[in-house]
């Protein structure tokens, strides 16, 4: 219960985070519903990274994952979204160069949390394809023109009019968006919605629905649809003129000209949080402009369109014909029986592992089998063509060749791929291992080698240097205790010849780190310091602690005596 808890937390706070981090823009703030809600979804789809996919990408993932083969009403599960956002993603890391990946596991939670949370808004319980193509065909990017006319695809039957039933439901599900977003009581759905966007015509057709969604006065319900491609075309536009709120030297993004104010003009965020100032209102009406024409343009083009050498205005799309194109006639296509069918399968399904193998493991591009293996599916493949007897009348000898011709070139293409894959895989390799002449092309790699060495000769040297002062301090040392040894212990016995002769000290060299001394103090020193020196030195310094004060006696007595 405790685990099922700290999972459920976690899910809610991750729908929340996308949220928490819009309400940090302060959106909230721009007076206009229909630029706050624009603004909105075009932070989620940044968000997200759906302005990196296509809607001709998008098609080709509804496709992949199945969806163009059921029916719209069907109900999609949790983790069949997570499938199909997750194949969105990874196949959009395969477009991208290596430099510029993006985190998918960061974006596909990002846009399932996204999703649900849009789903849940209107409290309906079921997600349906109808529902997941819809929102993410509106949220990914590319032209406006290519969406409608792929959602158009969608409402539309099969003589190319579109369905009534069809887009009050794609209002429905478009809806759920800007109701995601918080803006539900601006842009929600209502029962009179599908009637207000197309209220004197009968019948639809693509021409009329696209000059109905791409006006310059779209319906008040999907207002904020070109409103927000209208945004990410201008979001890098930069107009060299100050706003006169604000007093920015340049204008990013949208630029608004006062009708009644003087070279009155301001700043996309200015104006959308109503800012004014001198004489101007924000009741007066302004002028929006997306792109910035120099005065020298201006005056050369209103030449032309006096002149009747510009048109008056360009069409916002271009003309479709009226009728859909026709689906391809397959009822020549023999079918096969259920168990050609299984076979088929089963070395579909042989040849994918195959290909999945190849792909995952590097290695498998190296190995002996490899074209082995290949022969074996080709093989099998032939041998089940030639065995069924249905093929053998309806294929033609030219179409055959053709065919043949065919899989050679592919065959040979595919060689061709795999040597350049091994190619670049060497090439790699070989760029990512350091060899001495990269070494010797580097200057600054040279320049600390020679340090390095110079270094080590320099310590060598010390250390050779240290070595020999610490033998000849050890010899020296040995040499010392044994006078000193021989005078305790036959002093009494010494000849009177022998007295008048005191032993001369050795000059000790100093080597920086042990200091001299005249005088003969009592020497005290760690047993394992006195490794490799003689056991005479051993001894004497073993008694020290105990004869030490009877050995400066007998010094002392000696020096009396003239020793």
């Amino acid at each position: 219960m405790i685990e099922e808890g700290g999972r459920r937390g976690k899910t809610m706070a991750e729908k929340r985070q996308i949220f928490m981090e819009m309400r940090t823009q302060n959106f909230d703030t721009i007076r206009l519903s229909t630029y706050r809600t624009a603004c909105k979804l075009r932070f989620v789809q940044k968000k997200c990274k759906l302005h990196l996919v296509d809607v001709w990408n998008m098609i080709e993932a509804f496709r992949d994952n199945g969806l163009n083969t059921l029916d719209h009403n069907t109900e999609l599960s949790v983790s069949r979204l997570e499938t199909i956002v997750s194949s969105i993603y990874f196949q959009l890391n395969k477009r991208l160069p290596t430099t510029h990946q993006i985190n998918v596991q960061q974006s596909i939670s990002l846009l399932l949390n996204f999703l649900l949370a849009a789903h849940e808004s209107e409290g309906q319980g079921r997600l349906t394809v109808f529902s997941v193509k819809m929102m993410l065909a509106i949220m990914c990017s590319g032209k406006i023109v290519d969406k409608l006319r792929y959602i158009f695809s969608q409402i539309s039957d099969s003589n190319g009019a579109m369905t009534v039933s069809r887009f009050d439901h794609f209002l429905r599900e478009c809806l759920k968006l800007p109701s995601a977003v918080f803006e539900g009581p601006s842009f929600g759905y209502t029962e009179h919605s599908a009637q207000s966007c197309f209220p004197q015509q009968k019948k639809v057709m693509l021409n009329m629905f696209l000059d109905t969604i791409m006006d310059d006065s779209p319906p008040q319900c999907l207002v904020w649809l070109p409103l927000m491609h209208r945004i990410a075309n201008v979001e890098n536009v930069v107009h060299p003129v100050s706003c006169s709120y604000c007093r920015s030297e340049s204008m990013v993004g949208f630029r608004y000209r006062c009708q009644q104010c003087f070279s009155y003009q301001l700043c996309q965020n200015c104006f959308w949080r109503g800012h004014a100032s001198g004489n101007h209102s924000n009741q007066h009406q302004m002028k929006e402009h997306s792109s910035w024409k120099s005065p020298a343009k201006k005056f050369g083009r209103a030449i032309s369109k006096s002149l009747g050498c510009v048109p008056s205005r360009e069409p916002p799309h271009p003309m479709y014909p009226e009728n859909p194109e026709r689906p391809l006639d397959l009822s020549n296509i023999v079918v096969q029986g259920i168990a050609a069918a299984q076979r088929m399968n089963e070395e579909h399904a042989l040849i994918a592992a195959y290909v999945n193998k190849l792909q995952t493991s590097p290695r498998a591009l190296d190995s002996p089998s490899r074209t082995d293996e290949e022969h074996r599916l080709i093989a099998r493949y032939t041998s089940r063509l030639a065995t069924e007897p249905s093929n053998a009348p309806q294929l033609n000898f030219d179409v055959n060749k053709q065919q043949r011709q065919l899989i050679a070139e592919l065959e040979h293409k595919n060689r061709e791929i795999l040597q350049e894959i091994q190619r670049l895989r060497l090439e790699h390799e070989q760029a990512c291992q350091p060899t001495p002449e990269k070494a010797q092309q580097n200057p600054t790699l040279l320049a600390e080698l020679r340090l390095l060495r110079q270094r080590k000769d320099e310590l060598e040297q010390r250390m050779s240097a240290l070595q020999e002062s610490r033998r000849e301090l050890m010899v020296q040392l040995e040499g010392l205790m044994k006078l000193l040894k021989a005078q305790a212990a036959g002093s009494p016995q010494t000849s009177p010849g022998h007295r008048s002769s005191r032993p001369i000290p050795m000059p000790v060299r100093s080597t920086g780190t042990t200091p001299t001394h005249t005088g003969y103090p009592p020497i005290h020193m760690p047993q394992d310091s006195l490794a490799g020196v003689g056991g005479d030195v051993q001894e004497a310094f073993a008694q020290v602690e105990d004869g030490g004060d009877e050995d400066e006696e007998r010094l002392q007595n000696g020096k009396d005596r003239g020793v």
